[in-house]
C-alpha cells in the first residue's frame, strides 16, 4: 500500500480487508488548491436518463475468475451495467460497472426483489466479496435476489492501479510517522508521487469515482433491475454510502441496513480521531482478555513500534518487518475477536525478533500474494476518499494535532495523526464534501447497526446517522460487542432483527440494545 495507514474496513471472511473513508479534514492552505476542478457530482439529478441507460438488458452470464479470486459457483452470474462517466452529462460518455447476482432460493411468489449490497472500503471489490458472504445471509436470500457490483474505479468497474508492485513494495519503506525534516518531505513527496500515478492510470475517471456518483449508479441499478425502491445492506464505508443514497433519492428507499456506521457528522481529521479512538479501545479489550492493565500493555507496543521505527525486524521471507507494516499488523486482527489469539502470537514473536508473523498480517491487510502481488482496493480507497474530501490538512497543521491524537490513542495516534497530512496532499483533483450531506426528511426508516466494540467505525457513529438521517428515518440497534460489524458476528439478538426488518418489514424500537 502507499504510505498511508488510514483503516477500515470490508467485512470480510478471514482477516481480507480493505478501506473505510470519512469525510474531510483540517483547515485549508496551499495544499488544498487543485490543479483540476470537477463538476459538482450533484448536477444533473434531476435531468431524465436518456432510455439507452433505463431500458438497458443486462446480459447474465457465466461469472470468470480474476487475477485476485477464483470464478464463483454456478449459482452466481455476472453482468455488466453502463452508467454515465459525468452523470451531470447522462447522455454522455459510459462506463461499465461489474456486476455479481444470485437468485432467490425461496418460492417466487414470496420474492421481495433484489437486496442490494455494499461492503465497506471505499475500494472493496463486491463481485469477489459477494460469494463468500452467501452463508451469512443464507436466510435473506430465499427472498431477495443478492445482488453487489464493483463500483467505478474499483476492481473489474474501470479499477485503478495507481502504482505496479514493485512500486508498492518500495514505498513500504517510507515512514508513515517521520521524525526529521528529511522524513517528512519523504513522506509528502510519496503522497504527491501517488497522486500523480492515479491521475495518469485513471484519467477522467478520476474526477468521476465520488460517493454521490455511485449513489447516482445505484438508483439507476434499482431501474434496470426492475425495483419501484432500493433495498440495500451497507457495511462500513457502504453505511456512508447508504445515507448519501436516502439523501439524494428519499422516496426510493425501501429497506435500508447500514451495519458499522460511519459517522457522517466527522470531518476527516474526526475520522481519523474517531478510528484511534475505536481502535485503542478494541486494543485495550483485547489486552484486558490476556490478563494485562490496557495502559501497561500498550505501553509494551509502543517501545516495540520504536524499536522497529530505528531497526525493522527480519522475517522468513527475506524482507524486513518496519514499524508502519508492524501497526497494520496489528490493527487486522482487532478486526475479529477470533482473531486476536493470532495478534497474540505475532506480538510475541516480534517482541523475540521475529517480524515474520506480523507481517503475513500486515500483508493480508495490503492483500499482497506469496508471489508479491497487491491488490488495488487500498488505491481505489483513496482515489475515491480523495475525492470526496474537501479540504486538506497542511503539515503544520497537521504537527498541531498530533499531541491531541496521541492522548487519544498512545499506539496507534501517531499514525493516524500524520495520515490526515499525508492522505491526499497535493492531489490533483478538488474534493466534494467537508462532511456527506445524509438528511433523507420523508424516507423509510433506515436501520443502523453499531457494535460497542467496533475499532474502525466506533459505535458512536450510529446514533450520529441517525440524529442526521431526521427524525422518524434513522433508527438505531446497538449490539454490545466486539469487532467490525454486527450482523452475523453471532448474536442471534442483531441477526433475527435485521431480518424481520429486510424480510418483514418489521421496525425496532429505537435504542434496542443486544448485548
Amino acid at each position: 500500500m502507499s504510505r498511508s495507514v488510514r483503516w477500515g474496513a470490508v467485512v470480510a471472511a478471514g482477516l481480507l480487508l480493505a478501506g473505510c473513508s470519512g469525510g474531510s479534514s483540517g483547515g485549508g492552505g496551499e495544499q488544498g488548491k487543485a490543479r483540476s476542478e470537477r463538476p459538482s457530482a450533484s448536477a444533473g439529478g434531476s435531468a431524465v436518463l436518456p432510455a439507452s441507460l433505463t431500458s438497458q438488458k443486462l446480459d447474465w452470464g457465466r461469472c470468470k475468475a480474476t487475477s485476485d479470486s477464483a470464478a464463483p459457483g454456478d449459482e452466481w452470474r455476472c453482468a455488466t451495467l453502463r452508467v454515465p462517466l459525468d452523470w451531470a452529462k447522462p447522455d454522455g460518455q459510459t462506463i461499465g460497472l461489474a456486476l455479481i447476482r444470485a437468485k432467490a432460493s425461496g418460492r417466487s411468489g414470496e420474492r421481495i426483489g433484489s437486496l442490494l449490497f455494499n461492503f465497506g472500503g471505499p475500494g472493496g471489490s463486491g463481485v469477489s466479496r459477494m460469494p463468500y458472504y452467501t452463508s451469512t445471509v443464507s436466510a435473506l436470500r430465499e427472498r431477495y435476489d443478492l445482488v453487489s457490483w464493483d463500483p467505478r474505479g474499483v476492481g473489474a468497474s474501470e479499477g485503478v492501479r495507481c502504482r505496479a508492485d514493485k512500486a508498492v513494495q518500495a514505498a513500504e519503506s517510507v515512514d508513515a510517522t517521520p521524525d526529521t525534516a528529511a522524513e517528512e518531505t519523504a513522506y509528502l513527496q510519496d503522497a504527491t508521487d501517488f497522486g500523480k500515478g492515479c491521475e495518469k492510470a485513471a484519467g477522467k475517471l478520476i474526477a468521476h469515482v465520488s460517493t454521490t456518483d455511485t449513489a447516482r449508479d445505484m438508483d439507476l441499478m434499482r431501474q434496470v433491475l426492475g425495483d419501484t425502491k432500493t433495498r440495500y445492506f451497507g457495511i462500513s464505508y457502504g453505511t456512508e454510502l447508504g445515507g448519501v443514497y436516502a439523501h439524494l433519492f428519499p422516496g426510493r428507499v425501501g429497506r435500508l441496513v447500514l451495519d458499522a456506521v460511519v459517522d457522517p457528522t466527522a470531518d476527516s481529521v474526526g475520522h481519523a480521531k474517531n478510528q484511534a479512538q475505536g481502535f485503542q479501545r478494541a486494543l485495550d479489550d483485547y489486552l484486558k482478555s490476556t490478563g494485562q492493565e490496557p495502559e501497561q500493555g500498550s505501553r509494551k507496543i509502543v517501545d516495540l513500534l520504536k524499536r522497529l521505527d530505528a531497526n525493522p525486524l527480519p522475517a522468513s521471507s527475506g524482507r524486513k518487518l518496519t514499524q508502519t507494516l508492524a501497526v497494520t499488523g496489528i490493527v487486522l486482527p482487532l478486526y475479529n475477536e477470533d482473531s486476536w489469539p493470532t495478534l497474540t502470537s505475532a506480538l510475541k514473536a516480534a517482541e523475540a525478533g521475529d517480524g515474520t508473523e506480523l507481517l503475513s498480517l500486515a500483508d493480508q491487510y495490503d492483500e499482497r500474494d506469496s508471489s508479491g502481488h497487491y491488490g488495488t482496493s487500498t488505491q481505489s480507497q483513496r482515489v475515491i476518499s480523495c475525492l470526496d474530501d474537501k479540504q486538506r490538512p497542511t503539515l503544520a497543521e497537521t504537527k498541531r494535532l498530533l499531541p491531541e491524537f496521541e492522548r487519544i490513542s498512545p499506539v496507534f495516534g501517531d499514525f493516524l495523526g500524520w495520515d490526515t497530512a499525508g492522505w491526499c496532499h497535493d492531489w490533483p483533483v478538488a474534493g466534494e464534501y467537508d462532511t456527506p450531506e445524509v438528511s433523507a426528511a420523508g424516507a423509510a426508516p433506515v436501520l443502523l447497526v453499531g457494535n460497542t466494540g467496533d475499532p474502525a467505525t466506533p459505535y458512536e457513529g450510529a446514533r450520529r446517522m441517525a440524529d442526521e438521517l431526521g427524525n422518524g428515518v434513522g433508527v438505531e440497534l446497538t449490539w454490545k460487542g466486539e469487532g467490525h460489524g454486527a450482523y452475523g458476528s453471532g448474536s442471534g439478538c442483531v441477526d433475527s432483527t435485521v431480518n424481520a426488518y429486510l424480510l418483514d418489514g418489521t421496525v425496532p424500537k429505537d435504542g434496542k440494545v443486544c448485548s
